[in-house]
């Protein structure tokens, strides 16, 4: 009788379906990979602020050697070299960070295809018309992919805005041309602030936030 008793009090832990646990590990995945592109989008800040930087500083001494009337074979041959040296490398670190983005853009784009994925298979168990209880608290499992879709265009659009800069950054000859550029890798105008919301509810849903 004793044993019954210390049965009954002694509740298991449920187990996630395996549907479950696909979309908790996607919502912590979704985490881990906004704060690799924010880690990576700062360093491509300081690396294109270096570039404007560089390249103002530059069209600053051709003014400066025009209104003097110095004659260009006087200065290029010892200070073009190591300028384009320098803007090369600062260049070529920015590509860097660009691919870096584009492997995380990436990996989100797969993440909204599981997702889809998931959403397949329980309306291939339940029918379009059945309604399948929630795997967690009240999200369906449909929301779970509408947040993923929505994340994914607006680093996709983000991650095409930011090609561009890195295109174009360099060869700027207007001051400030390239401080609207700055600005636009900085502010991330596609990234709309109700994406911070977006995963946090993922994050409550499947349980890595305390409700």
């Amino acid at each position: 009788m004793e044993a019954k008793n210390l049965g009954a009090v002694t509740p298991r832990k449920p187990v996630l379906s395996v549907s479950a646990r696909k979309l908790k590990d996607n919502a912590a995945d979704w985490h881990n990979l906004i704060l690799k592109w924010e880690s990576l989008s700062g360093a491509g800040f300081s690396t294109a602020s270096s570039i404007a930087n560089l390249r103002m500083s530059s069209l600053s001494k051709d003014k400066i050697e025009l209104e003097s009337n110095s004659l260009p074979s006087d200065t290029n041959g010892q200070t073009d070299p190591d300028y384009n040296q320098e803007l090369e490398t600062l260049c070529e670190q920015l590509q860097a960070t660009l691919d870096g983005l584009t492997k995380v853009q990436v990996k989100m784009e797969k993440l909204a295809s599981t997702t889809k994925g998931i959403c397949d298979l329980e309306n291939y168990h339940h029918g379009e018309e059945g309604q399948p209880p929630p795997l967690f608290h009240t999200w369906p499992t449909a929301h779970f992919y509408t947040v993923s879709r929505r994340l994914c265009n607006m680093y996709g659009k983000e991650l095409l805005l930011k090609r561009t800069v890195t295109e174009e950054l360099a060869h700027s000859a207007d001051r400030n041309l390239a401080l609207t550029y700055l600005s636009m890798w900085l502010h991330e105008p596609y990234v709309e602030r109700a994406s911070q919301l977006l995963l946090e509810g993922m994050l409550l849903e499947t349980g890595h936030r305390p409700l």
